[in-house]
C-alpha cells in the first residue's frame, strides 16, 4: 500500500486534495510501485522561487520542483517530496493552452517519475521520460482532479 500526503504553504490546501491523492496512487500502481511514501507541498510562486534559488541556485519561480530521498525504512520506500506552485500550474495551463486539471496530472506524473529516478536534459518531446509521462497521462486521461 502506498501513502500520499498533502502540504501548502502561502496558498490554502486544495478542496481536490483527495482526488489528487487517488490519482497519485492509480499512478503508482500502474508504474507498479509498492510501499512508497511521499509527500506533495502546493505553494506560491514565492515560495518555490525561494526552494529553487535555495537548492538549484536558480533565482525564479518554476512549476515544479522534486526532493527524492530515495531510502528505505522498515520495508517502505520513502519516496521524497514534490513541490508545485498553484500560481505557476495556472500560468502553464493557459500558455499551452490545456486545462488546470490536464496540467496539474502532467505535473504529478512528472514529479513521480523524478522520485522513480528518472530524469531528463532538456524540455524536448524527444526526452524519454517526457515520452514516458504523455503516455501515461494519455492512459489516464479520463481521470479528473479539479
Amino acid at each position: 500500500m502506498n501513502r500520499v500526503s498533502f502540504r501548502a504553504e502561502e496558498v490554502p490546501l486544495p478542496a481536490w486534495q483527495k482526488r489528487a491523492k487517488a490519482y497519485i496512487l492509480q499512478i503508482l500502481d500502474s508504474l507498479s510501485r509498492d510501499r512508497w511514501d511521499l509527500s506533495v507541498l502546493f505553494c506560491s510562486n514565492n515560495r518555490i522561487r525561494e526552494l529553487n534559488s535555495q537548492y538549484r541556485k536558480k533565482n525564479q519561480a518554476t512549476d515544479i520542483l522534486t526532493f527524492i530521498q530515495g531510502s528505505m525504512y522498515r520495508g517502505r520506500y520513502l519516496a521524497g517530496d514534490i513541490v508545485i506552485s498553484l500560481e505557476t500550474l495556472e500560468e502553464n495551463a493557459a500558455y499551452f493552452g490545456v486545462s488546470l486539471d490536464e496540467e496539474l496530472r502532467r505535473l504529478l506524473i512528472h514529479g513521480i517519475l523524478h522520485l522513480d529516478n528518472m530524469d531528463h536534459r532538456t524540455n524536448e518531446t524527444a526526452e524519454p521520460m517526457l515520452q514516458l509521462q504523455e503516455k501515461i497521462l494519455a492512459e489516464h486521461a479520463g481521470v479528473l482532479i479539479i
